[in-house]
């Protein structure tokens, strides 16, 4: 079914209200444009496998009044940037989701597997992907593409039911729900163009002053950006920025003498940039951003880490979880280091599964030994000396 006017599109929601849960997955563009440009929605249920036309069918209003209702599971895969773009046009995220890449690490697959992979295990079906970079803005589309888009959610359903069976057999459905709350959260969708002079490489290169006015900068370019709808790099770039917040250029001679900024910023754009720079060099001293000072590692923490991780990995593969998504290095590190507040490894199912071991481990209750070329996990006395004994259990 393709969908490219309102009747059709009024059809297709009447065809697809009360299923129990929708398959969803977008095709948009970005490339040239700060907004992406959405070219298609593709959806299927248990009866319906549709394609629409954002292009054709600009009010989509009657699919978003389906979506929004909250008996109905979204599901996705990776569908961070598609919720993003149906949050931006519906003004709110559809909920419940259901994410089939989050859900899969959590059930022996590897952290960030491809949709590809699931249907090929799982459904036992190879995708083909050769319209993997087809210009989706473009009219019309061939039949291969259409094909091509509505694979990306025909299989959906099964991979969906699949990974929800062996997940609640153990016990782990549950587990998603803190990602999938955050996912489903509009503020995860939110842009605060006063915050993201953090994400300027070599930002703490600046002192305080200079930092004060690449918040401004930063968030200058941000909102021209999207006044413009024009990618923030095409505005000017994170050097250019990093520069100018340096030099903090008061004249437009000035700031045309500033290496790359006369030929890459428009003209127009000058009195903006100056008047960014003076906001910043007007902040008070308590209007100064300031930056959060990464802890001090302990010196000597590497060795406890390696035992650590060696841990992690044993029952992250006893439990079919992806090691990354159990632990990542640097909670490790922050774990090791002393910091046992506000750290997801002691909390939910991490903790049940790794987290309260490694504390017993950092406090000398447990030690690690190989036996029959198997790391296993012993018991220590009272007096830090392991017994010789075979592996015991969590």
């Amino acid at each position: 079914m393709y969908v490219s006017d309102s009747e059709g599109l009024q059809e297709l929601a009447s065809l697809v209200r009360g299923a129990e849960f929708v398959a969803l997955d977008t095709e948009f563009m970005r490339e040239r444009t700060y907004y992406a440009r959405l070219c298609l929605v593709q959806l299927a249920t248990d009866d319906v496998e549709a394609i629409v036309d954002p292009l054709a069918v600009e009010d989509l209003t009657p699919l978003l009044d389906v979506l929004s209702d909250t008996r109905m599971t979204k599901v996705f895969h990776a569908g961070q940037q598609d919720l993003e773009i149906i949050c931006r046009i519906a003004g709110t995220v559809p909920a419940p989701v259901f994410d089939t890449q989050v859900a899969a690490t959590l059930a022996g697959f590897p952290t960030q597997v491809g949709y590809g992979a699931l249907v090929s295990e799982i459904a036992g079906v190879k995708l083909d992907k050769s319209d993997t970079f087809t210009d989706w803005s473009r009219r019309p589309l061939s039949s291969t593409q259409v094909e091509y888009a509505l694979n990306d959610v025909r299989y959906l359903p099964t991979v969906y039911r699949e990974l929800r069976s062996r997940l609640e057999a153990e016990g782990r459905l549950s587990w998603l729900e803190p990602e999938f709350d955050r996912m489903v959260d509009p503020a995860t969708y939110e842009v605060v163009p006063e915050e993201l002079f953090r994400r300027v490489k070599r930002m703490s290169s600046l002192k305080a002053r200079q930092l004060g006015v690449l918040m401004k900068l930063t968030a200058w370019r941000e909102y021209e950006a999207q006044r413009r709808d024009i990618p923030r790099k095409w505005v000017l770039g994170d050097e250019s920025l990093l520069e100018i917040a340096r030099r903090s250029p008061q004249d437009r001679e000035a700031l045309a003498s500033i290496r790359g900024v006369a030929d890459k910023l428009a003209k127009g754009s000058f009195p903006g940039v100056l008047s960014a720079v003076a906001e910043g060099l007007a902040l008070s001293r308590e209007e100064l951003p300031t930056l959060e000072r990464k802890r001090r590692r302990p010196l000597d923490v590497d060795g406890a880490v390696d035992l650590m991780a060696a841990l992690v990995r044993l029952r992250a593969k006893e439990h079919g979880v992806a090691t990354p998504l159990l632990a990542s290095r640097g909670d490790l590190e922050l774990l090791a280091g002393g910091e046992r507040d506000d750290t997801p490894l002691l909390e939910g199912w991490r903790r049940s599964i790794v987290g309260d071991e490694l504390i017993r481990m950092l406090d000398g209750e447990l030690a690690l030994r190989l036996a029959d070329g198997r790391v296993v996990v012993d018991e220590c006395g009272t007096t830090a000396e392991c017994p010789d004994s075979g592996e015991s259990s969590p």
